[in-house]
C-alpha cells in the first residue's frame, strides 16, 4: 500500500471511529435522560421523591404556591417533558395548562402515571362540575397510600438504574407516615361536634376529606372544582342563604388565591365568619408551613379544627 493510500485509510479509520463515539455518546445521554422522572405538581412530586430517594433525579414543574389549573411551563421543560424516563401528573384533568404536554409525551413514548385514577376517584355531586371527576383526591391520606403503591411499581419498570429493594423500602416507610397521618386527622376531627363539621370553600376541593372525616360540604364561594371559573352573584346569594342557614363559623379559602371572593361571601351572609386560609392545592416556599405534603395535611387540620371551633 503507497503511503498516500495508508493515510487515506487511517483517515477514513479516523472518521469511522469519531462517527461511532458520537454516537455512542449521543445514545448513552438519550438513555441518561431517560432515567429521570419529571413530576407536574408540588404534591405529588414530594410524594415520588419520598418514594425514590437519592436513586434517580426528580423534577417538579410546578412551583410552590402556584395554581395547579393554571401553571405554565417553559420550552425547555416540556422538552425535558417528552425525554422523561418516567412522567407522573395528577390524571383527573387538574393541571389544565399541563394537558396538551403530558400528550405529547405520551406520543413521544413516555411512560406516564396518571395517579388519580389509581386513588378511587370520586365525581363532584354539586354545582356546575356534576358527574365530573375530583381530581383532589390528597386531602385523604389514604387514597394517597393507593397512588403510592402505583408509582412505586412504575418507577422499578421504567426508570434505570434504580434498586428495586431501596425503592420499595422508601415505599414502605412513607406508606406508614401516612397511615399515622390519617390516624392524627381522625383523632384531630374527633374533637369537632357534628352540628360543627361544616366546610365552605372558596372552590371544591375538600371532597375527598369531607367524605373521609364525616364533614358536610356545604358550598363553594367558587361553584366549580377549578379555580378559573367565577361566581355570579346569585351564586354568591345561593350560597350566602347556605351559610346563614348552616350558620358555619369560618370559611376556607386557599392560601395561593386572594380571599377576596370568602370575605365577600362573609359580608353577604351577614354574619361574623372568619376566613380562614388553607393549603390546598399547592405546597408552600421553606419557613411558610407547608414545605411537604405532611406538613401541608398537618396545618390544614390544625386550620379547619380551630376554624370550626371558634378558637382563631
Amino acid at each position: 500500500m503507497s503511503r498516500r493510500a495508508r493515510r487515506l485509510a487511517e483517515s477514513l479509520l479516523a472518521l469511522t471511529t469519531g462517527l461511532v463515539v458520537a454516537a455512542t455518546t449521543g445514545c448513552s445521554t438519550a438513555e441518561a435522560d431517560r432515567t429521570e422522572v419529571v413530576v407536574t405538581t408540588n404534591i405529588l412530586g414530594d410524594i415520588t421523591r419520598n418514594i425514590i430517594g437519592d436513586q434517580a433525579e426528580v423534577t417538579v414543574l410546578m412551583r410552590p404556591n402556584a395554581d395547579p389549573h393554571s401553571f405554565g411551563i417553559s420550552a425547555r421543560e416540556a422538552a425535558l417533558v417528552e425525554r422523561a424516563g418516567l412522567l407522573v401528573h395528577n390524571g383527573l384533568g387538574l393541571e389544565e395548562g399541563m394537558l396538551r404536554h403530558v400528550a405529547a409525551a405520551e406520543e413521544a413514548g413516555v411512560p406516564v402515571v396518571p395517579a388519580g385514577d389509581h386513588a378511587d376517584p370520586l365525581d363532584y355531586t354539586s354545582d356546575e362540575s356534576r358527574g365530573e371527576p375530583d381530581p383532589h383526591f390528597w386531602t385523604d391520606p389514604l387514597r394517597v397510600v393507593s397512588v403510592v403503591e402505583e408509582i412505586t411499581d412504575r418507577v422499578v419498570e421504567h426508570v434505570g438504574g434504580v434498586d428495586e429493594d431501596t425503592v420499595r423500602a422508601n415505599a414502605d416507610a412513607y406508606r406508614a407516615e401516612l397511615e399515622a397521618l390519617h390516624e392524627e386527622m381522625a383523632e384531630r376531627f374527633a374533637e369537632i361536634p357534628a352540628d360543627r363539621r361544616q366546610l365552605v370553600t372558596n372552590h371544591h376541593v375538600f371532597g375527598y376529606l369531607a367524605e373521609r372525616y364525616d364533614f358536610e360540604v356545604v358550598g363553594a364561594v367558587i361553584p366549580s372544582g377549578t379555580t378559573l371559573a367565577s361566581p355570579s352573584a346569585s351564586d354568591l346569594e345561593e350560597l350566602a342563604g347556605a351559610v346563614r342557614d348552616a350558620g358555619v363559623a369560618a370559611i376556607f379559602a386557599d392560601s395561593s388565591q386572594p380571599d377576596r371572593l370568602a370575605q365577600v361571601l362573609a359580608d353577604h351572609a351577614g354574619l361574623d365568619v372568619a376566613v380562614v386560609p388553607l393549603f390546598s392545592e399547592s405546597l408552600s416556599e421553606e419557613g411558610e408551613g407547608a414545605e411537604t405534603y405532611l406538613d401541608m395535611m398537618r396545618a390544614n387540620t390544625d386550620s379547619i379544627s380551630q376554624g370550626l371551633l371558634g378558637q382563631l
